[in-house]
């Protein structure tokens, strides 16, 4: 990137703004936080790009900032990848071990790449394989088990899927602005690099990070990420609540949110009022006054709880949950916010900040819960550089394997090809148009039972 190979530099592409950040892995684990700058986003709702070109202006400007500041000069970059099209499944694959009988970390990467040859949905990629744990033979439970004797290994794995076009939006932005695209890095991911502690994912724990467009979940437990959901809602639709509801201007509304948003209404004063300038003269200004402004704010934070709880209740772990929920992203500077998540979920909360991490001189915007996922994206961008496995390219030249329903369509399509051909040939039999029908209904019902997948995103 600039001669340094110690350097590490990540965009987060968010739907409010996009930040670049560049440090530098230190021998002790930890980031020196060298430059982070940020523009407004405009091109990016819910966590997908819609507008290439102002994303590509908004990244081609934070990156000319981050230059100027550190006197450097940008080739390759990690990116962080969110949005309503992320979902998540469990896998298993498996294997005899053959020769010695002794499990190989050979082994271990081809079950790790077995992965990759799963049956997905059609315009679907896998961006994340991750290890959970391993059954050897009768024994299950098994996070290492290269060393062991056996005869055969069954793995675990969480699989983060993405939409391809998506995907391809991101790549296209990046190069636009002539960077090299190192890595893209699930969201969820990277911010629980920088606010959750060992501890807490042993324990099990939920990061809510509430950003402007979505809201990341990511369910941890005995040190394992079990179970992560991309919700896509976030602070914009607080603030368009905040707009339509006081009859105000976006940037208004979004101002109010800042300053004087609380999440629980009957916690504010109802003397204290807030007064909004008049649009224009012979308009009178408006009030508002905390308590209104605070129970728009809790009916949108009680939704956006409640889905969060599912996705909990999804994951199987509500009760193993030692450590509860920590909070992080701009959402979760909210006054009461911990309290109003802890009543909806009878769940301890605390406010995860992303400095834990960071060595040397600090910046003051690295104390902010806003950019945890920012200054994750360096963290695990440092992990993967040091990581044994390395995930196969986002896009190989290789036809993408559809899942057990298309195959069945197209089965389906061969027989009443194959069933009109001999139809031409016997056109005086009329028992092959009676059971045709009923045969194909038949299939069409088998088919419909076997379809029905459970989705966790």
């Amino acid at each position: 990137m600039t001669g340094e190979s110690n350097l590490i530099a990540a965009i987060d592409i968010g739907t409010t703004k996009i930040v670049a950040v560049v440090g530098r892995k230190m021998q002790d684990g930890k980031i020196e936080l060298l430059g982070m700058e940020s523009v407004p986003s405009t091109g990016v709702k819910r966590g997908v790009v819609l507008n290439i070109e102002e994303t590509v202006s908004a990244i081609q400007n934070v990156r000319t900032k981050v230059e100027q500041h550190l006197n450097i000069k940008l080739e390759k970059v990690y990116v962080g990848i969110a949005g309503q099209h992320i979902r998540s499944l469990q896998n298993k694959v498996s294997r005899y071990i053959t020769g010695s009988s002794e499990i190989t970390q050979a082994d271990i990467d081809q079950l790790y790449h077995d992965n990759f040859n799963m049956l997905i949905d059609a315009g679907e990629k896998i961006m994340h394989v991750i290890p959970q744990d391993y059954k050897v033979d009768h024994e299950t439970g098994v996070k290492q088990p290269v060393g062991m004797s056996g005869r055969h290994i069954e793995g675990n794995f969480h699989i983060v899927l993405g939409r391809i076009a998506s995907v391809n939006n991101i790549q296209k932005c990046i190069k636009r602005v002539n960077l090299e695209l190192q890595g893209m890095i699930l969201e969820p991911l990277a911010s629980s690099h920088s606010v959750l502690t060992d501890d807490e994912k042993e324990a099990g724990v939920v990061l809510v990070d509430i950003g402007g467009g979505t809201t990341d979940v990511a369910v941890f437990y005995d040190g394992i990420i079990r179970h992560t959901a991309v919700i896509p809602f976030g602070g914009n639709v607080i603030t368009s609540d905040i707009k339509e509801g006081c009859s105000i201007l976006y940037k208004q509304a979004e101002a109010l949110k800042v300053q004087f948003g609380g999440a629980i209404g009957e916690r504010e004063r109802e003397d204290m009022v807030f007064a909004i300038p008049a649009l224009n003269e012979g308009w009178e200004a408006k009030e508002i006054s905390a308590k209104s402004l605070a129970y728009i704010i809790q009916a949108r934070m009680e939704e956006i709880i409640d889905l969060v709880s599912i996705q909990i209740e999804k994951s199987g772990y509500y009760h193993k949950l030692g450590a509860g929920i920590v909070v992080t992203g701009g959402g979760a500077l909210l006054k009461n916010i911990s309290d109003l998540i802890k009543l909806r979920t009878a769940l301890d909360v605390r406010v995860g900040l992303p400095d834990r991490l960071l060595d040397g001189n600090i910046p003051e915007k690295a104390h902010m819960p806003m950019y945890s996922t920012s200054i994750g994206l360096l963290l695990s961008a440092m992990h993967k550089q040091t990581s044994s496995i390395g995930e196969p390219e986002l896009f190989p030249d290789v036809e993408p394997k559809t899942n057990a329903k298309e195959a069945k369509e197209a089965t389906s399509r061969s027989r009443r090809s194959s069933k009109k051909k001999k139809k031409k040939k016997d056109p005086d039999s009329g028992m092959g148009n009676l059971f045709e029908g009923v045969l194909d209904g038949i299939q069409n019902g088998l088919a419909s039972i076997f379809d029905d997948r459970d989705s966790d995103m």
